[in-house]
């Protein structure tokens, strides 16, 4: 294949966004055609739906039958908000960021909620040094670094016998990648990541020890009614059987549930992950033999298998001035964009230049595999314009 010609098979599904991600292979609207649209949430239908979410959510999730699971408004982000304005300021704050999404966690705590906070810092495409974590303050990190492509390699730097709690953001690990949720007490994802659902709704996961905070710890700013999860000093049970704080779409729980649905078809857990691995092998494999690109993050142990995140290292692009790499990298997305090859696969706004290309559970291999002969044609046909600039 020369420069200037377009490989043969294009990608089925071209959709690659890092969220909201693709549907479930197969899916259609038909997996909708159960939804009670006109009805309450809080009518026996209603509850009963999104009681079954919820079950299904421990079910596959393999979530421990003493953590709590609730469906909360915003998405990940209204999760995560909640979590920190209700548990935060009872201890000190180690607060670990590496990326976009992390560095606004840190935003929060130390800007918003003025906290005696400890940052511990890491640039794109590194970790923080976990060693240097101390719990026995609260701690709170992202698992899977969805701007960054980097993730945490297991949890097995949380003691077991920690004194704060540990504050999770696992929406871009949660269904791709194991949690051990003896490690976390507080965990929340959003359902478009990995399980291709609709977006705005978020899940927030509650362990014990988070609970006994709730129910003994008073923050002294007021809490915004949509945070409330206590009332009398003790938890409102009743967000944790489907009692939504807010209306949700029954629309979206359907489609959710319908999602949880196929999750089990595929093995569940072990089968969704094993399709993300998969998926990423299929774009590792290519990297170790294409010389113009390379992962963001170099340690193979911390690499995303969902949010894969590239950079492009020919030393002719890389002579570029910031200004014009990030031009670069725009314009290989435009190209596969208006071939119809590939949508939203540029890196996040706040991330360096680069490519980021979704590998969660939804997505299949034989499409990554159609896809990395276009990413080639499109950066060969991209470098042939700088020879002649």
């Amino acid at each position: 294949m020369t420069a200037n010609t377009k490989p043969a098979t294009r990608p089925d599904n071209p959709n690659f966004s890092s969220g909201p991600c693709a549907k479930r292979p197969s899916w259609t609207l038909d997996g909708l055609k159960d939804a009670p649209l006109g009805r309450s949430h809080r009518a026996k239908i209603g509850k009963a739906k999104l009681a079954a979410a919820i079950d299904k959510t421990r079910e596959i999730l393999e979530v421990p039958a003493d953590y709590r699971i609730g469906i909360v408004p915003a998405s990940d982000t209204g999760a995560v908000e909640m979590a920190l304005w209700s548990l935060l300021g009872a201890r000190p704050v180690d607060m670990l960021a590496w990326e976009s999404f992390g560095s606004g966690w840190v935003t929060d705590v130390v800007k918003q909620l003025k906290l005696d906070a400890r940052k511990l810092e890491a640039g794109y495409g590194e970790l923080p040094d976990l060693a240097s974590v101390d719990f026995s303050h609260d701690v709170v990190f992202t698992w899977n670094g969805t701007t960054s492509g980097v993730r945490v390699p297991d949890a097995d730097w949380i003691p077991a016998d920690r004194e704060g709690l540990v504050i999770c953001d696992a929406t871009s690990a949660a269904f791709a990648q194991k949690l051990d949720f003896a490690k976390l007490d507080v965990v929340t994802f959003s359902w478009q990541k990995v399980l291709g659902g609709e977006a705005a709704h978020g899940v927030l996961i509650l362990g014990p020890r988070a609970v006994e905070r709730l129910e003994s710890y008073t923050p002294a700013w007021p809490l915004p009614k949509i945070f409330r999860m206590t009332k009398g000093g003790k938890l409102i049970e009743g967000i944790f059987k489907g009692e939504t704080i807010n209306t949700p779409s029954m629309l979206c729980v359907e489609d959710y549930i319908d999602a949880l649905d196929w999750a089990a078809s595929v093995g569940g857990l072990d089968g969704l992950c094993g399709r993300a691995d998969a998926n990423a092998k299929v774009l590792a494999d290519w990297a170790a033999k294409t010389p113009w690109v390379d992962f963001l993050a170099a340690d193979p142990a911390i690499r995303s298998n969902t949010s894969v995140c590239l950079k492009i290292v020919d030393p002719a692009v890389a002579a570029l001035d910031e200004k014009a790499q990030a031009a670069f990298a725009k314009a290989i997305v435009s190209a596969l964009d208006a071939e119809g090859v590939a949508y939203d696969i540029g890196s996040y706004r706040d991330a360096p230049a680069g490519l980021r290309i979704w590998c969660g559970a939804t997505v299949e291999a034989g499409d990554l595999a159609k896809l990395t002969p276009w990413l080639d044609w499109a950066f060969e046909a991209e470098k042939a314009k700088l020879a002649t600039a």
